[in-house]
């Protein structure tokens, strides 16, 4: 599941960057926020644009797999119906009070090819594809929790659900954001893209049919806003994976980790 910033990957990693805990945007505040409180605290008749540029690197957890550093362009939008970032695109539903909810669009290619890893040859490829659901966000303060539901569609398959709390930390231009989430994969999910098929078995590689599975990931993102408009974030994250996922042949590792640097031109 390769995860670094190659094409056609780069609409992955955008994905990963408009994440519930995204990109930075700042505003009049000189202070650095996420796309979803910029859209709680502006006007409805206002938008915000960003343009930038990002770096990273995912560190897949499949065997002999090769993790890449590349450069991706980075937009953003937040109007009065429309958020926009990266691979992910929200249509904002009404609100109540704190609580928002939106209908969600996401690329995520969490698939991988044959020739990603000596590992791999003679398996099937494996696709990502869109991703459509829904989310819902409280926010009161600083702290703020999001959630997602999304089904695959296309050549991809299964369902998704995360979870996630963050809490920012803001000190002038300086925001640090530390969250803690947990994702849930349905059957189909994992035995897609860590199952082995019976056309796919070798010698060091046994069939294996996945079931539900779970992770929990822990991050951290830090944010500088400089004269307002240009704004810098690295986020760092680890993931631990589920038995069911780390029991499969393809993977070597019971984590997966990310690093990525950032910067954004807030207009």
């Amino acid at each position: 599941m390769k995860q670094a910033f190659t094409s056609p990957r780069l609409l992955a990693a955008a994905a990963a960057l408009a994440c519930v805990v995204p990109a930075c945007l700042v505003p009049a505040s000189a202070q650095v926020v996420a796309p979803e409180q910029v859209a709680a605290e502006a006007s409805p008749k206002t938008s915000q644009w960003g343009l930038g540029l990002g770096v990273g690197v995912d560190n897949s957890p499949l065997r002999d797999f090769d993790d890449d550093v590349d450069a991706l362009p980075l937009v953003l939008y937040e109007g009065r119906y429309l958020s926009v970032f990266g691979a992910r695109v929200d249509y904002k539903l009404p609100s109540y009070g704190p609580l928002q909810f939106r209908l969600r669009a996401r690329y995520a290619n969490d698939g991988y090819e044959a020739k990603d890893s000596p590992y791999l040859a003679g398996m099937e490829e494996r696709k990502g594809g869109l991703w459509l659901g829904g989310a819902a966000i409280w926010r009161s303060g600083l702290t703020s929790v999001a959630s997602e539901f999304t089904a695959a569609t296309g050549d991809a398959e299964g369902k998704r659900f995360k979870l996630e709390l963050n809490h920012e930390f803001r000190s002038g231009a300086v925001t640090v954001t530390p969250r803690i989430g947990a994702e849930w994969y349905d059957k189909d999910y994992v035995d897609y893209y860590y199952g082995v098929r019976a056309n796919e078995v070798r010698a060091d590689r046994r069939a294996y049919r996945g079931d539900s599975s779970q992770a929990i990931e822990a991050g951290v993102r830090i944010g500088y806003a400089w004269q307002r408009r240009h704004n810098f974030f690295i986020d760092v994250s680890a993931k631990s994976l589920g038995s069911e996922i780390k029991d499969s042949p393809l993977v070597e590792r019971s984590t997966e980790s990310s690093v990525k640097l950032g910067y954004l031109y807030a207009f």
